[in-house]
């Protein structure tokens, strides 16, 4: 499997705050990537660090086969939109797309103009007078525009009514399915991660706590539910994430290859955003533990 993006040891610091620590990861090719993980845990830091917005201090960071930010070409490939989706309140949409142009050697004047008017609006429009969500819309076609490789989204919907947000997802559906690039969607939003996303990467504390593609870890995550007992006493082959405990009842969440199904107990698949909630509770609990779980084809 091909990456477009590699970390190892990656770290940023600001004065005595550190940032990002001992980062290491790496993000497939043609992929619709979520990135999931809670408040600090260096999700922003590290895609400003992968579009070149943020030098390194440690480690290091591979895009595209290059360094971030380092030259016109690289910084062609590398779409980016920012969570407050930067725009300039006090010029039009037509001035956005002219500046696109102009700050942008392979952008795609048609692509611009089509998905504005797709979206019904007027280009003569101040930016400043758009709603939250199409401030959004304006600021995805500034960074698909560029018909980038990498399309990187750093919590663009979060502000956004679910309207928007559905609208705001469609769009970038259409772009991904039209012109293949590879996108890293950071959100806070599992349901919108679960509608759109192929690959799942969480991260918590800077680590990878579990990597995979979607379907591949629904299918081998399970709620096991049984008479109290110890987690050592189940079968070989489940690995358990999570155990919990009552008098009488014991609740595990396990890693399985295969359902392994036992009149003793019941099993039930998980939602990803059990299975997000899973890992991040168990790095919180247990922040010493460093595990790297990846899914193989």
């Amino acid at each position: 499997m091909t990456a477009t993006l590699e970390a190892k040891g990656l770290g940023k610091r600001y004065g005595r705050h550190q940032a990002l620590t001992d980062c290491t990861l790496s993000v497939p090719t043609g992929r619709v990537v979520g990135l999931v993980g809670p408040n600090g845990a260096g999700k922003s830091t590290l895609l400003q660090l992968a579009c070149g917005l943020l030098t390194p201090t440690s480690g290091t960071i591979e895009v595209l086969g290059g360094r971030p930010a380092s030259g016109p070409e690289q910084l062609a490939k590398v779409g980016f939109v920012a969570q407050d989706t930067p725009t300039y309140t006090g010029l039009s949409i037509a001035d956005h797309l002219r500046l696109g142009a102009r700050l942008n050697p392979g952008w795609d004047a048609q692509l611009a103009e089509s998905r504005i008017a797709k979206l019904g609006l007027d280009p003569a429009q101040r930016a400043g007078k758009l709603s939250g969500g199409q401030r959004a819309q304006v600021a995805l076609t500034l960074a698909v525009a560029k018909r980038p490789d990498l399309l990187i989204l750093d919590e663009p919907v979060a502000a956004l009514d679910p309207l928007a947000r559905r609208e705001f997802l469609q769009s970038l559906m259409e772009f991904v399915a039209d012109h293949g690039a590879t996108v890293i969607l950071s959100s806070h939003l599992v349901s919108d991660l679960e509608r759109v996303c192929d690959y799942l990467i969480s991260l918590v504390a800077s680590r990878v706590q579990v990597s995979g593609e979607v379907d591949d870890l629904l299918a081998t995550h399970f709620r096991l539910t049984t008479a109290r007992r110890e987690a050592d006493s189940l079968p070989d082959g489940m690995q358990v994430i999570q155990a919990t405990h009552t008098d009488r009842q014991s609740t595990f969440i396990v890693r399985a290859a295969t359902a392994i199904h036992d009149p003793a107990w019941a099993l039930e698949p998980l939602n990803l955003e059990d299975l997000v909630l899973t890992y991040m509770a168990q790095a919180a609990a247990e922040p010493v533990r460093r595990p790297v779980l990846e899914t193989q084809r």
